[in-house]
């Protein structure tokens, strides 16, 4: 199960209170106020880790909570601090405000930390108010509550190359080619239920990760199909791939299938849509009619967008494919397309 969202709550340890207590016993010389201070509460911490890829712990134990600070003791004893929590939560995790929908935290890289809620203060005891001229206080503070909030926790995973296209269009097929990745791979649309990583490695020791994200139909960036709820995904790549069936089975036109994600794409943020792009004609090697990919290959030079055919299948076009994603991640230049 892929859980990408998730609302907690977080609770800081209250501090403790301070003591009121006085010294008497026989051989002190120096009595008087002797109360200590109270404990500080605990904290809540968010820590990101490469050890979850989904946010489902959280879904079924939404509550965490700092201890309370220990209350101060007489003979000037301070109480224990509360133990701290800390909440592990994947990489790419962004971090909002509940109420306002304010953006915290956004989480970019392993171990790194946001203080979620802040322990209360311990209360001073009455040896905190002796002054020379006011020598047996009895004055005394309650410790502070921590803080409280509820979190909305979102994850759009952090990849190089997202793959786009509609459903069926061989996204699936085409990372486990390339990566060591195994998603479900069928005939039959929305095979693609959460989106795949996987890391493409190069003769060069240099690495990337490419998303397979759930295919996209018209009308997707108002819930359609499997609607919104993917496309944040892509926001973070730095590079799209747009995969095309160009195969006679579909039955659509190519042209008029790129042209419907590009607009769910620039629906739902015009950032998006002007990302870098690779179009890629996939499956040519079921395509029986060349003015498929002519009438693609013609569209792709008119907005000056890359053009590649691959054929996950028997492999053809793939090396060129991926030497055309790792220019386009490493060096940020416009990749070239294959030759004619």
């Amino acid at each position: 199960m892929f859980i990408d969202e998730v609302i907690i709550s977080v609770k800081a340890g209250n501090g403790g209170n301070g003591c009121l207590a006085f010294r008497r016993e026989k051989y002190v010389p120096r009595g008087g106020p002797s109360g200590g201070d109270g404990g500080r509460g605990g904290d809540v911490t968010l820590v990101s880790s490469q050890h979850y890829n989904t946010l489902l712990h959280l879904r079924f134990n939404p509550e965490h909570r700092g201890e309370r600070g220990r209350h101060g003791e007489g003979s000037n004893k301070k109480g224990r601090d509360g133990e701290s929590v800390e909440v592990a939560v994947p990489v790419g995790t962004i971090v909002q405000d509940a109420e306002t929908g304010e953006v915290l935290h956004d989480f970019t890289q392993p171990g790194d930390r946001f203080l979620a809620a802040r322990g209360g203060r311990g209360g001073r005891g009455n040896a905190r108010f002796a002054t020379s001229t006011h020598q047996a206080p009895t004055e005394h503070e309650p410790g502070s509550p921590g803080e409280e909030r509820r979190l909305r926790l979102e994850l759009k995973l952090l990849a190089d190359v997202g793959l786009v296209g509609f459903p069926n269009a061989g996204k699936s097929t085409l990372i486990s080619r390339i990566s060591a990745a195994r998603p479900k791979i069928a005939d039959y649309p929305f095979t693609t239920l959460e989106p795949n990583l996987g890391v493409v490695s190069l003769e060069d020791q240099r690495s990337f990760v490419v998303a397979d994200i759930p295919g996209l139909i018209e009308g997707a960036h108002l819930g359609h199909g499997l609607g919104t709820q993917f496309l944040r995904h892509i926001e973070r790549t730095r590079v799209l791939a747009h995969l095309v069936d160009v195969s006679d089975a579909t039955g659509r036109d190519p042209v008029h299938d790129f042209e419907v994600v590009m607009e769910e794409l620039r629906s739902f943020s015009e950032d998006l849509a002007n990302k870098p792009m690779l179009v890629v004609a996939a499956k040519i090697d079921a395509a029986q009619d060349p003015n498929r990919v002519a009438g693609l290959r013609r569209m792709a030079r008119r907005r000056g967008l890359p053009f590649f055919k691959i054929s996950s299948v028997t492999g053809e076009g793939i090396r060129a494919l991926i030497r055309a994603m790792a220019d386009a991640v490493f060096s940020g230049e416009p990749v070239a397309a294959e030759p004619r």
